[in-house]
């Protein structure tokens, strides 16, 4: 089987016989119910390869699609003009770079079409209706928009360069007005892109496109559902399972931990990454994929400024609005976090039209905590070889390891990072220390503040053989952090588990800013 890894145009995956899940049905219905659309889904999520087959679709390439479902659903096949515009592969971060590439793409079509140069009479806006106009008059067909990361000149720039972000803005704002005034020429517009900006919108200037990336009737437009990997990648799992030494069912089971679990609509259907899952069946191994192609900058350069920590705004219900539109003016990372794909929805609750946000899968919260842990503790010591070494020891049940290890990591972080000037930032400092800690080992079933019927346990890390109770205190004691635990009685429902349990105490100073005491039982 070969996976069309990295590969975005639809023609190549046909003709080279690459594996391709079909979603000719979704286009059918999209393009006969609706005309202009904007749709919002995480980096490679497969946007670039729905606005490749759009293409090929409105270029009347039946031969491309046969044996596809849309095969026995469209019956002309006609050949429209198609407009593409993919602003993927340029770095807008130089000045002038966007005017000049959306001048190239204006010069070309106004060659193609027989038009003169008017770029020194007209906006590049203008000059795009008037292409619109003379391929509508020519062919008797409406004109077709394709526009792929519309978003990309302002995320490159976004944070970096205010000037800049705003003469993107601007820039586009003119660009995608042409909508409004052309409207008489246009079949079908599409614009994809990670960000839905709000309020200085570069879609202020023509009429809202019709957001899909909430509607339930296309939330698998992009990405890959349960029943598609079961049918068409059988083989490759039976194949993993038998290197994994595990059943088919279980190595579904892994598969969907490691790389399921996006929700794109109050119908909760569950979506893997296409890109991870394509990659883990190709490699034939469960490893990081998605994250390992990189953090967007844009993201690391917004949350450096941001007060939220990551554990106040995961596993909480919004309503839509809050986590939807980016504000650029409102210094709030949710939406896009959200939009960036590190959190999605989790559940949906009726009353108060509120979703459930949290991290998708085990891929995107361990590399996601990792970089959050990185840049907002800054330790001296390497993450990941840490996380191993803490590891290996819960899975020994070597009790005794535990406390340099925390100590030393602790006593690596900068005393600038740790430095706070009142109790409550203290506190806040401390608990989202020890949170970050925790979920950084979290390849065991591990629970943060874990709500029982006596209190609140701070920490509860569950091994094959041990289970860890963990209780933290600031400028305490071990003993007070023991007596807790036994008071509140957090070890009484694991009574009947043959597991041994482990019972933590530790103290930190926010003087020194490391455990300052430590006691087990």
């Amino acid at each position: 089987m070969k996976y069309p890894i990295g590969i975005q145009s639809f023609e190549q995956i046909i003709e080279d016989g690459y594996v391709y899940v079909d979603k000719t049905d979704l286009i059918f219905n999209l393009v006969h119910e609706g005309k202009i659309y904007f749709l919002s889904r995480p980096r490679r999520f497969g946007k670039s390869l729905l606005v490749s087959t759009l293409k090929n679709y409105y270029l009347g390439r039946k031969e491309l699609f046969n044996g596809l479902k849309i095969a026995s659903l469209e019956k002309d096949w006609n050949v429209y003009p198609v407009f593409h515009v993919d602003f993927n592969s340029t770095n807008f971060t130089e000045k002038e770079t966007l005017e000049q590439k959306l001048n190239f793409y204006v010069t070309e079509w106004e060659l193609k079409y027989g038009l003169p140069d008017r770029s020194g009479l007209l906006g590049i806006g203008d000059r795009f209706v008037e292409v619109l106009r003379a391929a509508h008059e020519q062919t008797g067909l409406r004109s077709v928009v394709l526009i792929d990361e519309y978003d990309k000149p302002i995320l490159d720039v976004l944070d970096v360069d205010a000037f800049l972000e705003d003469r993107h803005r601007n820039i586009l704002k003119a660009f995608y007005s042409v909508f409004k005034g052309a409207d008489s020429h246009l079949q079908f517009v599409l614009l994809t892109g990670v960000t839905k900006f709000s309020q200085v919108s570069v879609f202020s200037g023509f009429n809202q496109p019709k957001d899909i990336s909430m509607d339930a009737r296309y939330e698998t437009l992009c990405g890959i559902t349960q029943k598609e990997l079961e049918t068409y990648f059988q083989e490759p799992v039976e194949e993993m399972a038998e290197i994994y030494n595990c059943d088919y069912n279980f190595m579904l089971a892994e598969m969907k931990r490691q790389y399921d679990g996006y929700h794109f609509s109050k119908k909760m259907t569950d979506i893997y990454n296409p890109f991870s899952l394509l990659n883990a069946l190709d490699s034939k191994s469960i490893e990081d994929y998605w994250f390992k192609t990189g953090t967007p900058t844009y993201l690391i350069r917004l949350m450096n400024h941001f007060n939220e920590n990551i554990n106040e705004l995961t596993g909480k219900y919004y309503r839509q609005e809050e986590f939807i539109d980016y504000k650029a003016d409102v210094e709030m990372p949710l939406p896009m976090i959200y939009q960036s794909g590190y959190l999605t929805i989790k559940g949906y609750e009726e009353f108060g039209n509120r979703f459930l946000l949290d991290f998708p899968n085990n891929e995107v919260k361990n590399g996601f905590i990792t970089m959050i842990a990185t840049s907002y503790l800054q330790p001296g010591e390497r993450i990941t070889g840490w996380v191993f070494d803490v590891l290996d020891a819960m899975r020994a049940g070597d009790i005794e390891k535990l406390e340099p290890l925390f100590t030393s990591f602790l006593s690596s972080i900068p005393y600038s990072m740790r430095r706070k000037d009142n109790e409550r930032e203290k506190e806040r400092y401390f608990h989202y220390t020890f949170y970050l800690i925790m979920k950084l080992i979290s390849v065991y079933t591990v629970y943060t503040e874990k709500q029982q019927s006596q209190g609140r346990v701070d920490c509860i890390v569950e091994t094959p053989k041990y289970i860890y109770i963990f209780e933290f205190k600031l400028d305490g004691t071990a003993v007070e952090a023991i007596e807790q635990i036994e008071n509140k009685g957090y070890a009484r429902e694991y009574i009947l588990d043959g597991r041994k349990i482990f019972k933590i105490g530790a103290s930190f100073s926010s003087e020194t800013g490391t455990i300052s005491d430590w006691k087990f039982e």
